[in-house]
């Protein structure tokens, strides 16, 4: 015969009533002591705490990433444009390249060699006895060396007519290599009708050598650094 058991009766309320006799008088300077449940519920809120405070911190750091991310994203698409269009106009810019390396060429051709400078001198001095001009100053001054070429001033002065002067500074520009006629100062002679005297300062170019530009290169490099 089955016997009739009755079941135990929670008391809600008293348990509800230890549950909050738990949370009273607790000191809040030693937590140790405290009763399980108020002990377990501060792990637990400080647990969740820091939880919180952590995401929070990592979504900041993530969202300066991003930004930063997108900043690069930005900078490498027109890099990535830029390179695209370059390999568009490759062609074109090999060919403009070609041609720029032809005009050097060119202007080198122009400039004379070391051994060709008292050519180029006799070439500037016939270019005035040509034109009948007579020749009362013809010095060649001190190179100054540039970075790839030698500069020659050269200070002239010549007497004659206007117009045998004028043809005088055409024939110096036609020559082929580069001279310029500066400082041009044109004065009338007193004692002579109709003569001038023109006094210029010509500066002729050439190339370094390669000694000269080894003998650049050592001046422009650091001290201290290893040859």
């Amino acid at each position: 015969m089955a016997s009739n058991r009755s079941s135990p009766k929670v008391d809600v309320g008293a348990a509800m009533r230890r549950f909050g006799d738990q949370f009273r008088g607790l000191n809040l300077n030693d937590p140790a002591n405290w009763p399980p449940v108020p002990r377990y519920a501060l792990c637990l809120g400080l647990s969740v705490f820091v939880v919180v405070a952590l995401w929070f911190v990592w979504l900041t750091n993530s969202n300066d990433e991003l930004e930063s991310e997108r900043g690069k994203e930005a900078t490498l698409k027109t890099d990535y444009q830029k390179k695209v269009a370059q390999a568009a106009n490759l062609d074109l810019l090999k060919k403009q390249r070609e041609q720029v390396q032809q005009y050097v060429t060119l202007l080198e051709k122009q400039l004379p060699s070391k051994a060709e400078m008292d050519a180029l001198l006799s070439d500037i001095n016939q270019a005035g006895l040509g034109r009948s001009l007579q020749f009362e100053l013809f010095r060649p001054g001190q190179i100054v060396v540039k970075d790839y070429y030698a500069e020659l001033p050269i200070s002239v002065r010549v007497t004659g007519r206007y117009h045998d002067m004028g043809a005088f500074a055409a024939d110096v520009a036609s020559l082929s290599r580069i001279v310029t006629l500066n400082n041009l100062s044109v004065t009338p002679q007193k004692d002579k009708d109709g003569a001038l005297t023109m006094d210029a300062t010509a500066r002729t170019y050439r190339y370094l050598d390669e000694e000269e530009r080894a003998a650049q290169k050592r001046a422009a490099a650091p001290k201290g650094a290893k040859k």
